[in-house]
């Protein structure tokens, strides 16, 4: 059977909850398809974010990893396609705010996900779930955790298949923001679920 490494972070900024984290709790120790699931919960720090995704990769010597981050706002589950060589945004849980800075002064400029996402777009669309191709997945902790887990793919394991996928708040979220569009956890939950079944056909 195959592994799977896949990530969530802490709650952030003023967001006391993060659905990605459930989510990843919720899946860790099961099995989808032909992968058992490892879940790994990541700090939302900039000078650690990267370098513990790549000890989860070497210490579960996984077959595939998803990544999964919150974008309050969106209303679709969006896999994303590009990852940039840039760390920018808003103050992480250490207080770190990095402007214009690179990830990797050696790496390129930008590195496309190896997971099918136009299949797990599809597919979610054709089991009800709204979905759509992210261009942009930012420039604070979720870029930077993609980024950094193509780059060592690259370099150490070409043949891994990484990426990273956003989700919507959840209703226990939006409640306690107001105005944004929110998910089920369930839905959310299934939706994943979705998207590892489609690494079994690739």
């Amino acid at each position: 059977m195959k592994k799977l490494l896949l990530t969530g972070f802490e709650p952030f900024l003023d967001y006391t909850v993060n659905p990605t984290m459930k989510i990843v709790e919720a899946l860790d120790g099961t099995i989808t398809g032909n992968y058992r699931i490892v879940g790994k919960i990541m700090p939302v720090d900039f000078n650690l974010s990267g370098g513990s995704l790549i000890d989860f990769i070497d210490e579960e010597k996984p077959d595939a990893v998803i990544s999964l981050g919150l974008a309050a706002g969106r209303y679709k589950i969006t896999p994303e396609r590009i990852a940039l060589n840039v760390k920018d945004g808003d103050a992480d849980n250490e207080g770190n705010k990095p402007v214009d800075e690179p990830i990797r002064k050696d790496g390129e400029a930008a590195y496309l996900s190896t997971l099918p996402v136009r299949k797990m777009v599809d597919r979610l669309l054709a089991n009800g779930l709204p979905a759509a191709i992210s261009n942009t997945a930012g420039a604070y902790l979720c870029n930077n955790v993609m980024y950094e887990g193509l780059h060592y793919a690259k370099i150490n394991k070409p043949g891994l298949q990484t990426g990273f996928i956003h989700i919507p708040a959840s209703h226990e979220l939006a409640i306690q923001h107001g105005r944004i569009p929110s998910w089920s956890h369930e839905d959310l939950l299934k939706g994943i679920q979705i998207c590892i079944k489609v690494l079994n056909e690739t």
